[in-house]
């Protein structure tokens, strides 16, 4: 009976510090969207589809008690609403990603999405998506996640277009919250997107797990 008191109060101070947390992410995105949108009809309509890409991030969170989700649940949640999945390969190992990454690469892969869905591979019936992710080991036992977004066979793209909000989750919010970087890369068949972050601000550990 203790224990499950000691599991709930744990739970209760994790739920309560994730959703502080997605507060901050909620201000940032309505601050970065409306000075990036002309209209309030555009401006509505971009805060709803970001809030429901992190409504999606948080079910996984909530269905796994806070453990966390692997990168490729995380993926299919938030391409579900494309339905581009015959179009969307992905591989890599089994990587449990903590809470925080979860929603931060959440955010990112709605960005993407959402990007190719208007202007990139997912625009034309050719179009495709490949997502690669691995864990690069280092001597020093600082291994390094990293995930590729690369599309192909989409129509060629404008590398000036693409300056809004998504750049800024791609290139600085989301890198920055895993302590790693990212780098958005235009070329003639789509966009490819590298994230290099340390392995222990992506992979939830053992210890959190046991702790909950």
């Amino acid at each position: 009976h203790k224990e499950n008191e000691r599991r709930i109060r744990l739970l209760m101070r994790e739920v309560n510090h994730r959703v502080k947390n997605q507060f901050s992410v909620i201000i940032s995105m309505i601050r970065e969207t409306s000075r990036l949108t002309s209209t309030p009809e555009a401006f509505l309509g971009q805060v709803r589809e970001r809030i429901m890409a992190l409504s999606e991030s948080h079910d996984l969170l909530v269905n796994a008690e806070w453990r966390g989700a692997t990168v490729g649940e995380l993926i299919q949640a938030q391409l579900k609403a494309f339905a581009a999945q015959s179009r969307v390969s992905m591989a890599g190992p089994m990587v449990i990603l903590q809470p925080n990454a979860v929603q931060y690469l959440g955010i990112a892969f709605h960005e993407l999405a959402t990007n190719s869905a208007k202007h990139g591979a997912l625009s034309c019936s050719g179009g495709r998506v490949e997502i690669d992710w691995n864990v690069i080991p280092a001597g020093d036992g600082a291994d390094t996640f990293r995930l590729v977004w690369h599309e192909l066979d989409g129509p060629v793209l404008d590398a000036v277009r693409g300056r809004g909000f998504g750049v800024v989750v791609l290139e600085r919010v989301a890198p920055q919250a895993l302590s790693g970087s990212g780098r958005l890369e235009f070329h003639e068949q789509g966009v490819t997107w590298t994230l290099e972050a340390p392995l222990p601000f992506v992979q939830t550990s053992v210890a959190d797990n046991a702790a909950l």
